[in-house]
């Protein structure tokens, strides 16, 4: 059995920055995440970050992904478990990962959780039809593996990722019909993508939905309608896009499942994505000796997901009684919080203050 201070799960930006400051303040790591390959989220992310620029603005994702693996992997304080699966979390303390035809038992001493987010669909006509795809599928596909799933597309989504797709897409020399969003304004909170995709000519149609794709065996065409302030179809608003391929982006929902079989206090909170886990400002959830980083805690982006990253491995390595930087971890604390204020959506600091009103009932 493996016995290490800190046991993290997932490999993106919350969990590699967690696993490098706890391991830099002298504890010892165990990383397991399910792919080969560290990174998360930022290996199929081709465009540059916004924000802060000491956290990877200016900075292409597949860059920070690159440069916080190397430091992983060069860490000597840290063992990592990569195209491993975690598929147990005990209330004695057990962790249980499966690699290939055995089972590695872990028994950390903090544990912190970075599992991610996995994706939202919608329900449609023939919705399963192959050619229906979630956003992330298409980025892995695309800037991954160099591989177009087809040549037309109609985008469901007109948030961050929706734009940002439409426009990888453009310039992997795909066609892009439209971005249909069944809101009344843009879901994303940055509007450069959205304004470069507009330039070339992709239209951006704002209370529309998609109601069916159609097709021999695969997609061919896309219904859509317009929609009403309160949601209703719109009749006579009908139109069809001749497409091979409808991209789904229409958000993302916490991976909190092994959180739910330890029974960890969750709450309900839309705009962070659905139930996400109680937590305070440093990821410690209503067990001591476990944390929550990154999308998992709320959806938000990999800057803020690697600030949480180091402020969770600090405090475990603190609990334990290793020497860290209070001064380091009061300031990334500041930060987080400043730059939260100063990039994300009103919406999105909403959920987060109504997440922290619920600590009295801890």
């Amino acid at each position: 059995m493996k016995e290490p201070d800190v046991l993290v799960v997932g490999g993106g930006p919350a969990g590699m920055n967690a696993a490098l400051a706890a391991a830099e303040s002298g504890a010892s790591v165990v990383l397991v995440d399910r792919f080969a390959k560290l990174g998360g989220q930022l290996v199929k992310q081709t465009h540059k970050f916004f924000g802060w620029a000491d956290r990877g603005a200016g900075a292409r994702g597949i860059e920070l992904a690159q440069k916080w693996s190397h430091a992983v992997l060069a860490q000597p304080q840290v063992e990592t478990y990569l195209g491993k699966e975690m598929i147990g979390a005990y209330r004695d303390g057990i962790w249980l990962v499966a690699d290939q035809e055995k089972y590695i038992k872990i028994k950390p001493k903090r544990t912190v959780i970075a599992t991610g987010a996995s994706e939202k669909m919608i329900l449609f006509e023939n919705n399963d039809l192959p050619g229906v795809y979630g956003a992330g599928a298409v980025q892995t596909l695309m800037n991954s593996y160099g591989i177009l799933p087809g040549e037309h597309y109609l985008i469901v989504g007109s948030g961050n990722v929706g734009v940002i797709v439409a426009y990888q897409l453009l310039q992997a020399g795909a066609v892009v019909r439209a971005v249909i969003d069944v809101l009344p304004r843009l879901g994303g909170a940055y509007w450069v993508h959205a304004a470069k995709i507009q330039r070339a000519g992709i239209p951006i149609l704002l209370q529309r939905t998609i109601t069916g794709v159609y097709g021999n065996q695969k997609v061919e065409r896309a219904e859509t309608v317009g929609v009403d302030d309160k949601f209703r179809l719109i009749p006579g608003t009908e139109r069809t896009f001749r497409v091979d391929v409808v991209c789904l982006a229409v958000g993302l929902t916490p991976l909190s499942d092994l959180l739910f079989e330890l029974g960890i206090q969750e709450y309900y909170i839309p705009e962070l994505g659905g139930f996400v886990p109680w937590h305070d400002q440093t990821g410690r959830t209503n067990r001591k000796d476990l944390f929550v980083v990154g999308d998992v805690s709320g959806i938000e982006e990999a800057t803020t997901a690697s600030l949480q990253g180091r402020i969770a491995g600090l405090t475990a390595a603190s609990d334990l009684g290793y020497a860290v930087d209070e001064q380091m971890r009061r300031r990334l604390i500041e930060a987080l919080a400043e730059f939260r204020c100063s990039t994300l959506s009103q919406n999105v600091c909403s959920g987060l203050d109504r997440l922290a009103g619920k600590e009295a009932s801890q």
